[in-house]
């Protein structure tokens, strides 16, 4: 996208927003959250083609992209995200939307949902992000041990060392993207984008040094997994057959919550909505559709 629609002042600094679709329509906005933690909006940006019926919102979380970048450790936690999403709501007067979250995005939505369950949400949609950060994991590190062994002992090696920002390191981790977090070739220009302008302090205070962990970072030990009863949203839990993110722990969400579904794509790993574009944004569609009254 271009230069950002504005700004909106949250806990911290500064967020950049972009709003796109069909204003005068009388769908609900569906407001979006990306992952990370420190990725971009760019990588989402499929789902404006949902913006033929209603309004698409994208912004940049604190940290990345073309938001503020205060460097305060403190201010990467779940609760000041969630107060982030909370003040960006506010701002742009949503009183009933949908919410979209992928990946960190998800565990967000998730978090706001659960913090503020008389916000106005809609519609959930969760992509790719079941409700455990250690089954996540886990899961990672059992597609990890399927890698060539050439990759995997690389990868093993330079963790022995603390090498985390090696190349050599780094380009056994992009054979696990590859693999499990986009198979499209060449990567679509929004993913590019989305790491070139990632915010890598939130990520490793977050998260940690790497994808397979160690899981150093705020998001150890986060899980919802005992409280997805209390969402009182109707949500569709996506994932993608080749997903970093199991489809299992996935499916078994959408099981638990009072409202759920699941849809699984059978050609996509962590970015369905890139994917498998037409199949997905259909997918979204229709669940918006079932979901909402015309205001």
């Amino acid at each position: 996208m271009s230069q950002p629609d504005g700004t909106i002042p949250v806990p911290g600094g500064k967020v950049a927003y972009w709003i796109t679709g069909n204003e005068s329509t009388r769908r609900l906005p569906l407001l979006t959250l990306h992952g990370g933690p420190g990725m971009t909006h760019n990588y989402l940006e499929a789902l404006a083609d949902l913006g033929d019926e209603r309004q698409v919102i994208f912004f940049d979380q604190l940290g990345c992209g073309d938001s503020d970048r205060p460097s305060d450790l403190r201010l990467w936690t779940v609760e000041r995200f969630v107060a982030e999403v909370d003040t960006v709501r506010q701002a742009l007067g949503l009183d009933r939307f949908h919410l979209f979250g992928n990946s960190w995005g998800g565990w967000l939505a998730l978090s706001y949902v659960l913090a503020h369950p008389d916000s106005g949400v809609t519609g959930l949609i969760l992509s790719s992000c079941p409700p455990d950060t250690g089954r996540f994991v886990e899961y990672c590190w059992k597609l990890r041990a399927a890698l060539p062994a050439a990759t995997a002992e690389t990868l093993s090696r330079h963790e022995e060392g603390g090498w985390f920002q090696c190349p050599e390191y780094q380009a056994a981790v992009w054979e696990f993207y590859r693999r499990h977090l986009c198979r499209l070739r060449p990567w679509p220009r929004g993913m590019e984008l989305a790491f070139e302008m990632m915010g890598t302090e939130v990520y490793e205070t977050m998260w940690g040094p790497s994808e397979f962990g160690p899981l150093t970072g705020v998001l150890n030990g986060w899980s919802v997994a005992d409280r997805l009863w209390e969402i009182r949203s109707p949500v569709l839990v996506t994932a993608g057959r080749y997903d970093e993110a199991s489809p299992e722990q996935c499916r078994e969400m959408s099981e638990a919550v009072p409202d759920g579904r699941f849809r699984l794509f059978e050609d996509s790993s962590h970015v369905a909505f890139y994917e498998e574009r037409e199949a997905y944004i259909e997918c979204v569609r229709a669940f918006l559709h079932e979901h909402e009254e015309p205001r």
